[in-house]
C-alpha cells in the first residue's frame, strides 16, 4: 500500500511521539526493492521508506528506479512511503513529486546557511503542492552515501548541527523533519562511532519537528537507542543493506557459475537484504 504523503507525515509524527523510528532504506534495484518490501510485509502495520534517491538513479535511471518503487510500494499489502533520498537538484524533485513520491530530502547542506534556507524554502513550496512531506539537512556528515570508505568516526564541532541555527533554520523552511549531523557518518567506518547524544538533546529541545539519523548502518544498538530518546524519528540505512547484498551474492557466485545460475545470485542477494532489513524494522519499531 502507498500511503499518501498525510498519511507518511502521520507515521513520521507517531513515531516521534512514541520513541520509535521510521525506517528508511536505500534501494538501488529491483532485488534491494524487493528485499525491502518483503521485510516491510512481515512486519504488518509498521510503516517503511523505500528510498529511491538521486545517487541510485545514476545507476538504474530516475524513471525505471522511480517506477520500480512506486509499483512496488502500491502492489504490496505493507505502509509503505517512497521517497526521495538527498536531491540537490529542484526539477528532480519536482519530477519525483509529480510521479508521486510521498516525501523528499532536499539536501543544501553544501550550501551557504542563506542559500541552504532558500533552496529548501523552495522544495517545501512544490512539495505542499503534491501533499508531500520534505526532510532537509544542516550541518556535514563525512562518508559516501554509496561506498564506504573507512572515514573517520569523529566529526569536528564546527560541521555539526548547530541548534540555535537548527531551530532558525526550520523556522524559515517550514521543514517536518531535520537530518542533523552529530558524529554520524555515511558508510561503515575504521573505528566506532560515538554520536554526540548531548547535542542531539539539545538539537531536539531547540527544534519542533522529529529529527532524522543519516549513517546508522553499523550503529551500536546502544547509541541508536539514545538517538531515539533524543529526537530521531527517521533513521537512514544504506551500507548495512549494501554489504548483505554483496556477501549474499559473492557467496553464491562459486555454486552459480558453472550454470550461469544469474537467477540464484539475484535471489541470494534479496533474501540477504530481506534479513538485513527486517532486523533494522524490529529494532527502531519494536512490537
Amino acid at each position: 500500500m502507498l500511503l499518501t504523503g498525510t498519511e507518511g507525515l502521520k507515521a513520521l509524527t507517531t513515531a516521534y511521539e512514541t520513541g520509535r523510528a521510521l525506517p528508511g532504506f536505500v534501494a538501488y534495484n529491483l532485488e534491494t526493492v524487493q528485499g525491502i518490501v518483503a521485510a516491510a510485509e512481515a512486519h504488518p502495520g509498521r510503516p517503511v521508506l523505500i528510498q529511491a534517491g538521486s545517487s541510485a538513479f545514476k545507476h538504474a535511471g530516475r524513471e525505471p528506479l522511480m517506477r520500480l518503487a512506486l509499483d512496488a510500494a502500491a502492489s504490496s499489502s505493507a505502509p509503505l512511503g517512497v521517497h526521495l533520498d538527498h536531491s540537490r537538484d529542484l526539477d528532480e524533485i519536482t519530477a519525483c513529486l509529480e510521479a508521486g513520491y510521498t516525501s523528499v530530502m532536499v539536501d543544501g547542506s553544501h550550501l551557504p546557511f542563506a542559500e541552504n534556507i532558500a533552496l529548501t524554502r523552495e522544495a517545501v513550496r512544490r512539495a505542499r503542492d503534491h501533499g508531500a512531506w520534505v526532510e532537509a539537512e544542516l550541518g556535514a556528515l563525512p562518508g559516501d552515501e554509496d561506498v564506504s570508505t573507512n572515514a573517520t568516526a569523529n566529526t569536528s564541532a564546527t560541521a555539526m548541527t548547530d541548534p540555535s541555527q537548527a531551530a532558525e533554520f526550520v523556522a524559515e523552511t517550514g521543514v517536518d523533519a531535520l537530518a542533523v549531523a552529530v558524529g554520524n557518518v555515511h558508510g561503515f567506518t575504521a573505528t566506532p562511532v560515538r554520536l554526540d547524544l548531548n547535542r542531539l538533546a539539545a538539537l531536539h529541545s531547540a527544534v519542533p519537528v522529529p529529527l532524522v539519523l543519516h549513517g546508522a548502518s553499523g550503529l551500536p544498538e546502544e547509541q541508536l537507542l539514545g538517538a531515539l530518546s533524543r529526537g530521531v524519528a527517521k533513521v537512514n540505512v544504506n551500507a548495512e543493506l549494501r554489504r548483505a547484498y554483496l556477501q549474499a551474492t559473492s557467496a553464491q557466485l562459486p555454486t552459480a557459475l558453472p550454470g550461469s545460475d544469474v537467477v540464484s545470485v539475484w535471489s541470494a542477494g534479496r533474501d540477504a537484504v530481506t534479513e538485513a532489513a527486517t532486523r533494522i524494522i524490529t529494532q527502531l519499531t519494536p512490537a
